[in-house]
């Protein structure tokens, strides 16, 4: 019987690259549920959330698609796959994702919760009302979120079917 062999270099990258697509996405579809629960549940709660959306857009969604990019990077060098559809498809997702995230994402998160934290000043003691204002800046979220999800899933079809 012989000993199993130990996984390649390219095996590990892949695995970080697989991880790296987790940790940047894998958190963003909860948000709508999270959302809507705290907007029937405690309308307060709404600028932390937005908060938190934000604050993880920057400190995990940014730096897992740098570590996508470098992995990915490794594998279409290692495994000769560079001038290959998915690996180009790959590198214009992150750029885009990457875009959206850093120029609508965290700008309209940051702008629904100074909207929800005025519709709360607003309000008082009494049950808090979303403006339109901050209804507009959430449409604007979920919509771009939606674009986001959709380049992602077909991002990862993409990469399993390597057309």
């Amino acid at each position: 019987m012989t000993a199993p062999a130990l996984a390649a270099a390219y095996d590990w990258v892949l695995g970080v690259h697989i991880v790296g697509v987790v940790l940047a996405f894998g958190w963003t579809f909860a948000l709508p549920v999270m959302f809507a629960v705290a907007a029937r549940s405690d309308p307060r709660s709404l600028p932390l959330l937005h908060r938190i959306e934000y604050t993880l857009t920057r400190v995990l969604l940014n730096p897992a698609l740098t570590l996508v990019l470098g992995a990915g990077i490794f594998m279409a060098i290692d495994g000769h796959h560079w001038g290959d559809f998915f690996v180009q498809w790959g590198i214009g997702a992150i750029v885009v994702l990457g875009g959206l995230a850093g120029s609508l994402m965290i700008p309209l998160s940051k702008r629904a919760e100074q909207a929800a934290l005025a519709d709360l000043g607003a309000a008082g003691e009494g049950p808090p009302q979303p403006s339109a204002a901050y209804r507009a800046i959430v449409r604007r979220l979920q919509g771009c979120g939606a674009a986001m999800w959709l380049l992602v899933l077909a991002t990862v079809l993409i990469m399993a079917a390597k057309p």
